[in-house]
C-alpha cells in the first residue's frame, strides 16, 4: 500500500474525476444517493465500502456518466461532462461491472479485448499489439484464444479488466471485483489491481472484502444511507468503531487480531504484513519470545 495521500486520506493533486451530486433518484422514486462530493486523484487506489443499499454502485456509475445526478456536476480530467460529451467520461473512466458476462461480447478473449479498439477506429496492427499488452498486464495472455463463456469467474474479471485497460483510461472503476470469487482468485484479481496501479492508472473499487480493501487501498470511503460519511486512510477508517457501526461494517481480521493481542492502538496495523512486522518487533524485544505489547507472560 503506497503513501501518496495526506493525513486525512486525500491526495493533494488535481482530481482526475470530481463528482458533486446533490441527489440521484431512480424512476421508482428510490433515492440512490444524496449530498455526495467525491473525487479521484492521480495515482491512488480508492476503496468504497458500506452495507448493502448504501449507494456504492450508484456512486460508481456516476463516475463515467452511466448515471447522471439530478442536481450536481461531474468533471473528468478538468472537463464538465454534459449530454454532448459523455463519451469523454467513458473514455477516461473505464468501468468493469460486477457481472463480467455483461461486458464480454466476442467469440474469443483476444477478440473481446480488441472490440473497443475497433470501435474507436484503431488500426488493426496497433489494436492487436495493445490488446496483447493489456492481457499481459493482467497476466491473462494464456487466455487469448479461449472462448469467454467457458472461463472461470476470476478469469472473466481479468478479461473485463483487460478490455477496459486497453483503452488507456485515466481511471478504472470496478464494482465488487471480488464478489463470488474463492480466496485464491480474489488474491489474483487484487494482485492485478496493484499492477495496474503501478502503471499509473488510478483505481476505484467497491467491495465488502475489507481485508483486501485494507491491503490495497490508499484511501477508504465509507458510505451509509446514500451518502459518503468518511474519506480517510485505512488506518483511520478501520479503527473507528463508531464509524464502522454506523455503516454496518466489521473491522478487517487484522484489526481484530491486533486488538485481541493487546497491541498498542497507535500502531494500527491494517494488513497481515504490518501485523507480522509488529509482532516480530515485539518478539525481538523480549527474552522469551512473547509479544512486548500484550503484557502477557511467555508460555512453554
Amino acid at each position: 500500500m503506497s503513501e501518496r495521500t495526506t493525513t486525512d486520506g486525500v491526495n493533494e493533486a488535481e482530481p482526475l474525476v470530481a463528482l458533486r451530486c446533490e441527489a440521484h433518484t431512480y424512476p421508482d422514486g428510490t433515492v440512490g444517493m444524496h449530498d455526495v462530493e467525491f473525487a479521484v486523484h492521480p495515482d491512488e487506489v480508492v476503496a468504497l465500502v458500506g452495507g448493502n443499499g448504501s449507494g456504492k454502485s450508484t456512486l460508481l456509475e456516476h463516475l463515467n456518466a452511466t448515471l447522471v445526478p439530478d442536481e450536481g456536476e461531474l468533471r473528468v480530467t478538468g472537463q464538465a461532462v454534459t449530454n454532448e460529451n459523455k463519451a469523454h467520461a467513458r473514455r477516461e473512466v473505464g468501468f468493469v461491472f460486477q457481472d463480467a458476462d455483461t461486458q464480454i461480447v466476442a467469440p474469443t478473449v483476444l477478440d473481446d479485448v480488441l472490440f473497443g479498439l475497433h470501435n474507436y477506429g484503431v488500426p488493426a496492427d496497433e489494436a492487436e499489439r495493445r490488446a496483447r499488452e493489456a492481457l499481459a498486464t493482467v497476466d491473462a495472455s494464456h487466455l487469448e484464444d479461449r472462448i469467454p463463456h467457458y472461463l472461470s469467474g476470476g478469469e472473466k474479471r481479468l478479461v473485463g479488466l483487460a478490455g477496459v485497460l486497453v483503452l488507456e483510461p485515466s481511471v478504472i472503476v470496478l464494482d465488487e471485483p471480488f464478489a463470488g470469487l474463492d480466496p485464491e482468485r480474489s488474491r489474483l484479481v487484487a494482485d492485478r489491481i496493484r499492477r495496474i496501479d503501478a502503471e499509473g492508472i488510478s483505481v476505484v473499487l467497491s467491495t465488502h472484502d475489507l481485508d483486501t480493501a485494507a491491503a490495497i487501498a490508499d484511501r477508504v470511503c465509507v458510505m451509509a444511507d446514500g451518502g459518503v460519511v468518511s474519506s480517510a486512510t485505512p488506518q483511520e477508517v478501520f479503527y473507528d468503531d463508531d464509524l464502522l457501526e454506523r455503516a454496518n461494517l466489521h473491522p478487517p481480521s487484522t484489526v481484530r487480531i491486533a486488538r485481541d493481542a493487546g497491541l498498542e492502538t497507535d500502531a494500527r496495523p491494517v494488513t497481515e504484513t504490518e501485523l507480522v512486522a509488529l509482532l516480530d518487533e515485539g518478539s525481538a524485544g523480549t527474552d522469551g519470545g512473547a509479544v512486548a505489547h500484550t503484557g502477557t507472560e511467555p508460555t512453554d
